[in-house]
This record gives structure tokens, sequence and C-alpha cells, in this order.
């Protein structure tokens, strides 16, 4: 974390103008297996409630469905937004009705598909040939173009979505704008937080922090200011703030 002390002094001196906007896989908990076993270690949950009580904002912006990533932080006074930020959108129950009518017609084993409200993920984590599971979900994605979805790949996984401009980073900046800020933090470890880290571009003080590791994509790391090689390392940089 070189040159990190300064950037991070900088956000430490004003917490009351500072947001600080997290992932929750691969940045707050450790990636696993599978994402139903996904969990915040309690000294992870701990420093969270600590954050809570002196900046303006803690939020974790996830892929995940919004009731579950808020259940899974369950620490009060964390703001948690799902789905990519899509949840705010008006025509939210349509698209939910139309990714779950996909997932169910979908050629993939059920057990490896996980249904995240307005995004349904196909995992091939487990698979033994990713280039064959990756041609299998190619398929998937041309299918998902072909109903006026939007398919994307992330770490180990093609998420399907609806054809919206929300995201990530427009989730952010809308709480930004809402509360004023000009500086904040945002941390990801995969392709969708880069649109997280794009949102506090013409801020005051903006950190942006990549949790690597060998299956993060090189964009997100040319993009952060700062890199960190695991949860654990993250939850260090956290303890400075």
């Amino acid at each position: 974390m070189t040159g990190s002390d300064d950037l991070l002094a900088r956000l430490a001196a004003a917490p009351s103008e500072t947001g600080l906007f997290l992932d929750f896989d691969g940045v707050l908990a450790p990636i696993v297996e599978r994402p139903e076993d996904a969990a915040a270690p309690p000294e992870t949950r701990a420093e969270l409630e600590r954050l809570v009580g002196r900046y303006a904002i803690v939020a974790v912006v996830s892929g995940r469905a919004g009731e579950d990533v808020r259940a899974r932080v369950a620490v009060d006074g964390v703001v948690c937004v799902g789905s990519h930020g899509l949840e705010l959108e008006p025509q939210a129950e349509r698209w939910r009705r139309a990714l779950a009518a996909f997932a169910a017609d979908a050629a993939w084993p059920p057990e490896e598909i996980e249904a995240k409200g307005l995004a349904v993920a196909f995992h091939f984590r487990e698979r033994d040939d990713e280039r064959e599971a990756v041609r299998e979900l190619d398929t998937i994605a041309e299918a998902a173009v072909c109903q006026g979805l939007m398919a994307r790949y992330g770490r180990k996984v093609l998420e399907v979505l609806p054809p919206v401009g929300s995201h990530k980073g427009t989730a952010v900046r809308h709480l930004l704008e809402e509360r004023a800020l000009r500086r904040a933090l945002a941390a990801g470890d995969d392709t969708t937080d880069i649109d997280s880290f794009a949102a506090l571009d013409g801020l005051e003080v903006a950190v942006r922090v990549a949790v690597a590791s060998e299956e993060s994509p090189q964009v997100l790391v040319d993009a952060a200011d700062l890199v960190v090689g695991s949860t654990e390392e993250f939850l260090a940089l956290l303890r400075q703030l």
C-alpha cells in the first residue's frame, strides 16, 4: 500500500465530509466456493460499527439482492444497496419477473444459478474445464441479449441483468449527491466496481481501492489509487481511517 498514508489521512481528517462505499464479496467477505456461505468476519463487522459512528455514510454496494447483503452485513447504520443499484429503478419489478423466467429456462445446473433479485448469476467456479463452461455460458449470454437483457462476465461468473443505465456507480453518485459529500473512498474487487471508482471522479478527495487477486481484472487494478492483496489487508486499511 505504498503512498496510502497521505490519501487515507486526508479522508480521516474530515470524516463528517466523507463517504465510504464498499463491495461485499471479495472486499468485506472472502470469496468462497458457494456464494451462500459468504460472511464478513466478526472483526470486520466490528470495524464497520466503528466507522458508522465516525463517517458521513458507510455503504455496501453489492451485486447481491439488497435484503441478502443487508442480512450478511448486519451492522446498524450501514446503508446497503443491492443488485448493483438496480433496485432503485422504476421498472424493477418488471425486470425481476423477466430475469426469474430467464433463469428458469436456462440450460445450466440449478445449483450453479444464483438469483440475485435484479440479476442472475451463472457460476462456474467449481467447473474443472473452465473453457468449456465459458463456451456454454456464451450461448446463455447470447440468449439473454436476444431477450433484451444484458450479460457480462465477472470472477468465475456470468451475470445477466436488465438493460438499464443504473449500476454501482449511479448508486454511489446518488448517495454522494444526496449528502453533498466531496470526499469518498470506494473499494472493490471486480469489473462492476470500476463504475464505483468512476463515480468518485471530480471529488475533492477520492480514494479508489482494489482488493486484488489472481482473478481480478487488470483494468480494476489500473483504475485504483491503492491496491491490497486480500480482505485481511483491506481490513487493516480500514483501521487507518
